[in-house]
């Protein structure tokens, strides 16, 4: 494992392409990275925090994130195999592109699964030459389970496999992915949906609130915006006065927008419902990057009702004999957008944020250097290049509060892995609606928000932009938890690269 001065060395090449460019008096720096740890950063095993609570961790009593598993004797509840191949992928609708599929298609099959069932998946990497991995987006899988490459494992090489077991402890929409060269894999297609349904008692019918439940995964394969994989829209069949359940899951890169002519309801946010979800009428709403938000809508006495999804898409709801004829028109997108932080009723959450045990600053700025030789107006976090940027140190069943404020000029929708955070403010200004859950949450530039987690979920957590072109330009930092380790590393033998 190399050292910190190893890690972090200032180098001459920054200088000489800082002064042939003439920007020598801006303060350029330059770090090659070469074979790193992520414990490394941050000053390591001390700490390096900005905000309050200092923790030192020590060699003694430490665990592997290899050992942070589920239990290993229990038999899988839900078993699948998940083969990832470079390939053609066909768009119907549209044009093929070059890109990733799982099991032959992109996106990959849907994971369905109940509320307490133990999901086992085995990825088998066929021809992805880079390696492969796959994370569970939004899941709070043990760590050993979260697919980073060089953080929780090793990415999967050609002709290799690995097994991921998780329980899936919260109902909810959720997404699978790669986190190994992840900017070019999960773009390319190497994704999926994961649904996990409520667990019902046995004599209760399932599905006995919605009449229909359909996943709208939304992603763009070369330009062409795609609806389950589709240059198309779809249809949901339901009966006049039924409601359908829309489970919108936004993989690409920025911020969808959902909308309709005819009121609905937001009735989850990231895999959490809603408290009091009201109609929303002449209103949008928007979903961050990797963000999800489940939607009700009730189909209408006569005809469909259309529900707009990333803007180039839509479904239609409704009496599937009434044809063309009874489709409801395209609606225009609408200027005003649904504010999460007021919609809903308000309820305590189960822990109280008031007086955390951590606090910590995250602030996201921008400023020229070099990384690994590549200059760049690169992304910062409080005031620092990658990868000297904070880690943020946590011992278990902390409550922890945290100030994402952006000074940059651009929109980060932020993803904190193995956790959903509450968000308590913005702009100083508190939620006064329905707990507001997400794990990713688009941070517009000038905003600040201050969100709130326990750490119950013990590991090495990334906690970085899902755009994820911004990740690979340094936008990302971890939360750390006292006395874990890692055997893994970045830029090494194994090629794990996982931005």
């Amino acid at each position: 494992m190399p050292s910190r001065p190893d890690l972090v060395r200032r180098v001459s090449a920054g200088v000489a392409v800082a002064g042939a460019l003439g920007l020598g008096a801006l303060g350029w720096s330059s770090t090659l990275l070469g074979e790193y740890s992520v414990i490394d950063m941050g000053g390591g095993h001390a700490s390096h925090i900005h905000g309050s609570g200092s923790v030192a961790a020590g060699p003694a009593g430490e665990v592997s994130v290899s050992e942070l598993i589920a239990d290993p004797l229990r038999p899988p509840d839900v078993r699948v195999e998940l083969v990832a191949r470079r390939q053609t992928v066909d768009i119907p609708g549209g044009r093929p592109v070059e890109g990733y599929t799982v099991n032959g298609t992109s996106p990959g099959p849907t994971i369905r699964a109940t509320k307490g069932d133990l999901v086992e998946v085995m990825l088998v990497n066929e021809s992805v030459r880079a390696g492969a991995t796959l994370h569970w987006h939004g899941v709070d899988v043990p760590n050993a389970a979260d697919g980073v490459a060089g953080i929780t494992q090793d990415a999967v090489p050609v002709g290799g496999r690995h097994v991921y077991r998780f329980t899936a402890d919260d109902a909810g929409t959720y997404w699978y992915h790669s986190h190994q060269v992840s900017h070019e894999q999960v773009e390319g297609g190497l994704l999926g949906a994961v649904v996990i349904e409520p667990a019902l008692p046995a004599a209760d019918p399932p599905a006995k609130q919605f009449r229909a439940d359909a996943v709208a995964l939304l992603h763009v394969y070369g330009g062409q915006h795609t609806l389950n994989g589709r240059v198309q829209d779809e249809h949901v069949p339901a009966e006049p006065g039924s409601t359908v359940r829309i489970r919108v899951i936004n993989t690409d890169q920025g911020t969808a927008a959902v909308w309709s002519a005819a009121p609905f309801r937001v009735i989850a946010t990231d895999g959490h419902e809603v408290n009091g979800a009201a109609a929303v009428d002449g209103r949008k709403v928007l979903i961050p990057a990797g963000g999800r938000v489940d939607v009700a809508v009730q189909a209408p006495a006569n005809g469909t009702a259309r529900l707009h999804v990333g803007g180039a898409r839509s479904i239609s709801i409704g009496d599937p004999a009434s044809g063309d004829a009874g489709a409801a028109p395209p609606a225009r997108q609408p200027s005003e957008t649904l504010d999460l932080l007021a919609y809903g009723d308000p309820a305590p959450p189960d822990f109280d944020p008031r007086s955390p045990d951590r606090t910590f600053d995250y602030t996201i700025g921008r400023r020229l250097g070099l990384i690994d030789g590549r200059p760049g107006n690169f992304w910062t976090i409080n005031g620092q290049l990658f990868p000297d940027v904070p880690m943020f140190h946590v011992r278990e069943d902390d409550v922890v509060v945290m100030r994402i404020a952006n000074e940059s000029g651009e929109v980060h929708p932020m993803h904190l892995h193995g956790h959903h955070v509450l968000v308590l403010s913005r702009d100083g200004k508190p939620a006064s609606g329905s707990p507001w859950w997400v794990d990713s949450l688009d941070v517009h530039p000038g905003e600040a928000y201050e969100i709130a987690f326990v750490a119950d979920n013990p590991g090495i957590w990334s906690d970085h932009c899902h755009t994820l072109p911004h990740a690979v330009d340094g936008l990302v930092a971890h939360v750390m938890y006292d006395g874990v380790t890692t055997p893994f590393t970045i830029n090494g033998g194994a090629g794990n690269q996982p931005e």
